[in-house]
């Protein structure tokens, strides 16, 4: 037992031995690397300088302890740096997920309205979040200003520092070339100044700003990196700006008329209307159009039956309040311009005639009544409402509604359910069933005009005692019970839905999108580097030629032109013969020993 016991103690011993052997060793290292890296700073110098207008970060380890303002501008430093940057960047798009996804008050609050009713678990968690209302939230404002900060804040340092880097020349040389990434080096029996000439005419000609520093050449490329990051940051500022100024003084309203019918650019005339908080109503743009006819046409075989062909409104258009009258065509994704208020053509639909007579016999009801589609085939469903001028046969003022269903091609009785084959309308049906009462319109309540409270009437029956309903052709008549009259389905119109919108700022967001993707390119692609080429002469009477470069960060571009370049110096000054070096070695350029990436 005490042998055993002894034993473990000694492996134990020699266990703690090694662990801090493997301390010191490790220590070692790092001290040694640290050397090496102060070394290599202190030897490179303005050789080894920034190659961006980036702020160098400082780590909080090596700061002093900081007060007030120390803190201030640390937290300046972070909410201006492109990490911080890029981390808002990315909420922001984050933060537009649930606006994408869940309706919006200041697009469709009757979708809202829905989407409560149906989601009760949820809303009250969306409200307190105000997911109902994103773009104005006081989370994504925040994040959207200090963005906006984060972007004038990153700028204007750089800017400034690019600049100065403009203005200023390659820095000279380094004492020791070899410490640099890439190098290599032959001797010449032309003189330092001929290498010194040879060289700058081959740097300038490949687009290098390139001088004579003392003992060597210094030159230099790849500015347009650091211009491609700044094209990047102000674009995103101006698709900011653009946003803003867009969201603060835009308007947007949809507008659905049936041929023969015309929209004046009122408020008054709107179906729904919403504008930013900055937009004047009084500023609307004066035009008007009557719509003339709607055409669409449809494949009729094929794997694509029911695609749309053709789908144009045709409209009769004034310009101004006075304008001379034109003919247009607004077409899906051609929107009529005026004066950059653009009417787009949203959606079709059919609108059936509609007679209705009292129980005198009198007609008291004759239009064309919009019913909004279910589905692809254009089926459609909406409300008839009779509200003035009925009177049954007793003389008693009263109110109709009937419930409607249309389908503009009906497969026929026994064929299958009462919903469309194909969206033009080749067999047109309509179904109806009927109330008497009050509608409730005038309780002082809004109501859609698409649907019939039922609440306050009576259903029409029928011989039998059920409810009355009836599916009419073109030109057919449903009468109705005891004498209150009949309602007659005299034929089909076609209805257009319009977007009625002004954008401004769209050209800046867009000309921003395509100035950030170019930027973003070029800062991704061009390299910034820089090439030193030193010619001096050697003891033995030769001049040594050295070439080395530095690029901002690894990549094989670098050696490779270096190898080039140093091929067409080569070609100027070539390999003084005895020498250990020939033109192969000379173009072959490999990384030096230890050398800082």
């Amino acid at each position: 037992m005490s042998n055993t016991t002894s034993n473990t103690s000694q492996e134990q011993d020699h266990s703690r031995e090694q662990d801090l052997s493997q301390e010191r060793d490790h220590s070692q290292e790092q001290d040694h690397s640290q050397e090496r890296d102060q070394e290599s700073a202190s030897e490179l110098g303005a050789a080894g300088s920034q190659l961006s207008t980036a702020p160098r970060e400082e780590s909080l380890a090596n700061l002093p302890a900081m007060g007030v303002i120390g803190w201030i501008r640390w937290f300046w430093r972070q909410l201006t740096s492109m990490r911080v940057a890029l981390i808002l960047l990315f909420l922001l798009s984050l933060g537009a997920i649930p606006g994408s996804l869940i309706p919006q008050n200041s697009v469709d609050e009757l979708k809202v309205q829905t989407f409560k009713a149906t989601h009760t678990f949820e809303t009250p968690i969306f409200e307190k979040l105000q997911f109902f209302d994103v773009y104005s939230s006081v989370w994504f404002s925040a994040i959207y200003i200090l963005l906006f900060v984060s972007l004038i804040g990153c700028i204007v340092p750089r800017t400034g520092t690019f600049v100065g880097q403009l203005r200023s020349r390659p820095p000279g040389a380094p004492k020791r070339l070899t410490r640099l990434p890439a190098y290599t080096t032959w001797r010449t029996e032309a003189t330092p100044e001929q290498v010194h000439e040879a060289a700058l005419a081959i740097v300038r000609k490949r687009r290098f700003r390139a001088h004579l520093a003392g003992d060597a050449v210094a030159a230099e490329k790849g500015y347009l990196r650091e211009a491609g990051n700044l094209i990047f940051h102000v674009a995103l500022i101006v698709m900011l700006v653009a946003f803003a100024w867009g969201q603060l003084f835009k308007y947007e309203g949809a507008k659905l008329v049936v041929e023969g019918d015309g929209f004046s650019n009122t408020i008054t005339q709107y179906d729904n209307f919403k504008s930013g908080s900055l937009y004047d109503n009084d500023s609307l743009t004066p035009f008007s159009f009557t719509l003339d006819d709607f055409v669409g046409t449809y494949e009729r075989k094929g794997p694509q039956i029911g695609t749309p062909r053709t789908y144009e409104a045709r409209v009769t258009f004034s310009d101004g309040a006075y304008g001379k009258e034109e003919k247009r065509v607004i077409k899906v994704n051609e929107p009529l311009v005026v004066h950059g208020t653009k009417v787009y053509l949203n959606a079709h639909g059919y609108a059936p005639v509609i007679s209705v007579k009292d129980g005198r016999g009198k007609e008291v009801y004759r239009d064309a009544v919009p019913l909004l589609p279910i589905d692809n085939n254009v089926t459609s469903s909406g409300a008839i409402k009779v509200l003035d001028g009925y009177r049954d046969k007793n003389g008693k003022k009263d109110q109709l509604g009937f419930q409607a269903f249309f389908v503009p091609t009906f497969a026929g009785n026994g064929k299958g359910t009462m919903f469309s084959q194909f969206p033009a309308a080749d067999f047109p049906v309509l179904a109806l069933n009927g109330y008497h009462g009050s509608i409730g319109v005038n309780s002082g309540i809004a109501q859609n005009v698409y649907q019939l409270d039922t609440s306050k009437m009576k259903e029409f029956k029928d011989a039998n005692g059920k409810q009355l309903k009836q599916r009419l052709l073109r030109g057919e008549t449903m009468k109705l019970p005891d004498g209150a009259g009949s309602i007659t389905f005299v034929g089909v119109q076609e209805w257009a839905s319009f977007q009625i919108s002004e954008q401004p700022a769209s050209g800046w967001a867009l000309t921003g999108a395509v100035a950030a993707i170019a930027g973003l390119a070029g800062s991704l692609f061009i390299q910034r580097r820089r090439v030193w080429v030193r010619a001096v002469r050697g003891d033995d009477g030769t001049t040594v030629v050295e070439m080395a470069g530095l690029g901002r960060s690894e990549s094989a571009k670098l050696p490779e032109e270096l190898a080039d370049l140093a091929v067409k110096l080569n070609a100027e000054a070539p390999t003084a013969p005895g020498t250990d070096s020939d033109v192969d070695e000379a173009s072959s350029v490999e990384p030096a020993e230890g050398a800082e990436k």
